[in-house]
């Protein structure tokens, strides 16, 4: 009898280390809830094209980076409740051949140069700022350096963008 329970010893180990050796697997459902809070819509310019006033009376021959420099009207309205005061601000566009921090414009050897709170504003460059104070943005016509601009009505267009952060 003695060697019968030394097997049964043996197939009940065998038997357990079988039984730990297998993976054990349980399923349960799994609910998960929340809520998202997007951040409060801001409408720039109230939703309409926002334009700058260089005027009808540039001389060609004064377009060089400085005269003729122009506040950009814009208004902003972000609607309450404001969690968070962080945003920026960036203005997406092409650049001009001729210097990549310049917007193109429609008409050859001739971009619009922008600033931020007085300093150069690279194009498709955010600017962080804290909400309601909104920054200053003005722009300037500028020319190829070399060349010599033709008259007439020029044009440029970018999508000026506020993000909360």
């Amino acid at each position: 009898m003695a060697r019968l329970t030394g097997s049964r010893a043996i197939f009940t180990g065998a038997c357990l280390l079988w039984a730990v050796s297998q993976p054990v697997q349980a399923d349960t459902n799994l609910t998960i809830r929340a809520v998202i809070i997007a951040p409060p819509p801001c409408v720039i310019n109230s939703g309409s094209t926002l334009n700058v006033p260089f005027g009808n009376d540039l001389l060609t021959s004064r377009v060089d980076g400085v005269s003729y420099r122009r506040e950009v009207p814009y208004t902003v309205r972000c609607d309450p409740p404001v969690f968070n005061n962080a945003m920026t601000l960036e203005l997406k566009g092409t650049a001009a051949a001729f210097d990549s921090n310049v917007l193109l414009t429609g008409k050859t050897d001739l971009g619009v140069k922008l600033f931020v709170n007085g300093a150069d504003w690279p194009l498709n460059t955010a600017v962080r700022f804290t909400h309601p104070s909104f920054p200053t943005v003005q722009a300037v016509p500028v020319k190829r350096v070399g060349s010599t601009l033709t008259g007439g009505a020029f044009n440029a267009a970018a999508t000026l963008v506020v993000e909360y952060q």
